[in-house]
C-alpha cells in the first residue's frame, strides 16, 4: 500500500484513490463540495486545492510547486508529499468561500440544512467573518422540481452532485445546468420532473440547503434528532440506514455507506416506507382470551401463561399437532428464540416459514443496466429476513414447510395449536388461512396491527416495528447485518426479543449480541456479522 505525507504526517493509504479521499479516511477535515466518492470527479469547487512537492525539472530536487493542485483529482502515489496547512492554501479556501457566499441569502435560521450544512461549517472554519459584497445579491426563485423535492436555487453552490447523481447513479437524467457563469442554475428538463425511485438521494448528497425533502421540510431541527444505525426492511437488499428520531417519533431515514450492498444510496420506497410505525391502530398490549372473556394480562405473567397453555395442549393433543409460523419480518434472534421454545415443549412441532410478499418488478440502477452491473437493486421480495428465518427453520430439525404448505395443512386441520407471527405493514392474511386458524384450539398471534385473528386468538401479543427493537437481518445474498433500536415501543408494548427471551426460559435483559452468542453453538453462520463501514465526517 502506498504511503504519502500530508502536512508532515505519514499516511498509509489505498492505491488509486484521490489524495482527498486518503486525507478524509485518515480523519483529516479537508473542505470540499463537488467531490463525492460515489460520483465522477469534476474538480469544480476548488476548495480542496493543495500544495505538492515535485522534482525540479533541471536539478531533480524536490520542492513546493507554486501552483495549487485539486486533491480530489490527484491520485495518490507512493512517496508523495502534499500539504493543506499553509498560508497559500488557506487563502484559496477563504477566497472560494467568499465567492460561494456572494449571493447566498444567509437564511440559516429558517433553513432545514442548518446544523448539518457544510457551508456553515466551512464558512466558520475556512471563511471570512465579513463580506465585501456591496451590490444587491442575485435572487433566484424557489423551484418545485418534483413530487417530493424542492430546489432553493439561491442557496446552491453549483457543486453539480445532484446532476451527476441523476446521470450516473439513477440513470434517469432529469437534472441539468442551465445558463452560464454567475447566472448558472440547476433545473429539470422541460416536462421531466425529478420523479424516480432514487430521487431522495439528491437531498442527502446536497452539501448545503439547496435541495430539500418536502416530507421533512420544517418538521424538526437536526440537532434535536438522535440517530441509530439500522437496516432497511423494505426489501431483501438490506440497505444500511440511519434512523433519525426525536421524542420517540421517527422523522427521517438516511442511507449509510454499505459497500457492495447499497454503497451510499437507498431507494424512496425504503426511505418513506416507515410511516406505518406511528399508526394509532397498532396493537400495544397483550390480550388473553378465557372463554368468551378477554383480558389484558401483565407482561410479567406472559411467559408463565404461554408455557402452561402449550404444556397442557401437548399433553392432551400431542406434540405433532403444534406449529409455528416464522415471519420474515422477525429478526434472526427472535425467530431462533421462538423456535427454541416451541421445540422444547413440542419436539415434533412443525416449523414453517412465513408469507413472502412479492410486489412489482425488480428495478436495477442506473436505469437500464444489467443486474450484475447495478449500483442498487430494488427487489420484488418485500421483506428483510427470508434467508434468516429459512436457515433457522432448516437447522431446527424435525418437520418444516413453506408458507403454502402451512396454509394447506391448516385448511386440512393438521394443527390444533399454532403460534403465528406477522409484522407486515400491509394486510397479508389470506381467507383460507383465517378460516382454518379460527378452528384451532390454541392460537397465539404475534402481530403489529389488530386483525381478524388477533380478535379470536387465545393470546394476542403486540409485535414491535424494527426501529423499536434490535437484532439482525440476513439479506438475499446471505449477508448478516445488525440493526439497533431507535425509539421505544408505543403504549405498554414490550420488545419482542425481551418477551421471547423470557418465554424461551432465559433470564435477564435481551440483547441481540447475547442471543447471537447462544445461536452460534447451533448455527455457525450467525457468528459472521457484517457491520457497515463507518464513513468519516464530511465525506458525503
Amino acid at each position: 500500500m502506498p504511503k504519502i505525507t500530508i502536512d508532515q504526517q505519514v499516511i498509509e493509504t489505498r492505491d488509486g484513490i484521490p489524495v482527498l479521499q486518503a486525507a478524509l479516511e485518515a480523519g483529516l477535515d479537508i473542505p470540499h463540495y463537488c467531490y463525492h466518492p460515489g460520483l465522477s470527479v469534476v474538480a469544480s469547487c476548488r476548495l480542496c486545492l493543495m500544495e505538492m512537492q515535485l522534482p525540479h525539472p533541471k536539478t531533480g530536487e524536490l520542492g513546493w510547486v507554486p501552483k495549487l493542485f485539486p486533491s480530489c483529482q490527484t491520485p495518490v502515489k507512493d512517496g508523495m508529499i502534499v500539504r493543506f496547512n499553509s498560508d497559500v492554501v488557506r487563502q484559496n479556501q477563504s477566497n472560494c468561500m467568499e465567492y460561494f457566499l456572494l449571493n447566498h441569502p444567509l437564511d440559516c435560521p429558517v433553513c432545514d440544512q442548518a446544523g448539518e450544512c457544510h457551508l456553515q461549517d466551512y464558512s466558520f472554519k475556512f471563511g471570512q467573518s465579513e463580506s465585501r459584497m456591496v451590490d444587491q445579491k442575485l435572487v433566484n426563485p424557489k423551484k418545485d422540481i418534483g413530487p417530493r423535492t424542492l430546489l432553493y436555487q439561491d442557496r446552491c453552490v453549483m457543486c453539480t452532485r445532484c446532476v451527476r447523481f441523476a446521470d450516473e447513479v439513477s440513470g434517469t437524467h432529469e437534472l441539468c445546468i442551465v445558463n452560464r457563469g454567475g447566472r448558472a442554475e440547476i433545473d429539470v428538463f422541460p416536462g421531466l420532473p425529478l420523479d424516480n425511485p432514487m430521487q431522495g438521494n439528491v437531498v442527502d448528497i446536497c452539501p448545503v440547503g439547496s435541495l430539500l425533502d418536502k416530507d421533512f421540510l420544517f418538521k424538526q431541527r437536526v440537532w434535536f434528532l438522535q440517530g441509530a444505525d439500522s437496516i432497511c426492511p423494505g426489501c431483501s437488499t438490506g440497505c444500511a440506514i440511519r434512523v433519525d428520531a426525536n421524542d420517540d417519533v421517527v422523522h427521517r431515514l438516511k442511507p449509510r455507506y454499505n459497500p457492495g450492498v447499497n454503497d451510499w444510496w437507498m431507494c424512496d420506497e425504503g426511505r418513506y416506507g416507515f410511516k406505518y410505525i406511528h399508526d394509532p391502530k397498532r396493537l400495544t398490549s397483550p390480550k388473553l382470551r378465557r372463554g368468551q372473556q378477554c383480558e389484558n394480562p401483565g407482561w410479567d405473567n406472559i411467559a408463565e401463561i404461554v408455557q402452561y397453555r402449550f404444556d397442557e395442549h401437548v399433553r392432551n393433543s400431542g406434540a405433532d399437532k403444534v406449529a409455528v409460523l416464522l415471519s420474515p419480518m422477525m429478526s434472526c434472534e427472535e425467530a431462533w428464540l421462538l423456535t427454541r421454545f416451541v421445540r422444547s415443549v413440542a419436539p415434533e412441532a412443525t416449523v414453517a416459514t412465513g408469507f413472502i410478499p412479492i410486489e412489482g418488478e425488480e428495478q436495477s440502477f442506473p436505469a437500464g443496466c444489467k443486474p450484475e452491473d447495478a449500483t442498487l437493486t430494488i427487489r420484488t421480495e418485500k421483506c428483510p429476513n427470508r434467508r434468516g428465518v429459512e436457515l433457522i427453520a432448516d437447522r431446527a430439525g424435525g418437520a418444516t414447510c413453506d408458507f403454502d404448505g402451512f396454509v394447506k395443512k391448516v385448511t386440512e386441520g393438521a394443527f390444533s395449536a399454532v403460534w403465528l407471527v406477522g409484522g407486515y405493514p400491509n394486510q397479508w392474511l389470506a381467507k383460507d388461512l383465517v378460516k382454518g386458524l379460527k378452528n384451532v384450539d390454541l392460537l397465539v398471534v404475534q402481530d403489529i396491527f389488530e386483525n381478524e385473528l388477533t380478535a379470536v386468538a387465545a393470546l394476542a401479543l403486540p409485535m414491535c416495528a424494527w426501529v423499536e427493537r434490535d437484532g439482525c437481518f440476513m439479506n438475499q445474498a446471505g449477508l448478516l447485518q445488525p440493526f439497533r433500536r431507535a425509539i421505544s415501543p408505543p403504549g405498554g408494548a414490550k420488545r419482542d426479543g425481551q418477551y421471547l427471551f423470557e418465554i424461551a426460559g432465559y433470564e435477564g435483559l435481551y440483547s441481540g449480541q447475547r442471543v447471537r452468542e447462544l445461536m452460534v453453538d447451533e448455527i455457525e453462520a450467525f457468528g459472521d456479522v457484517t457491520e457497515p463501514v463507518c464513513v468519516p465526517a464530511h465525506q458525503h
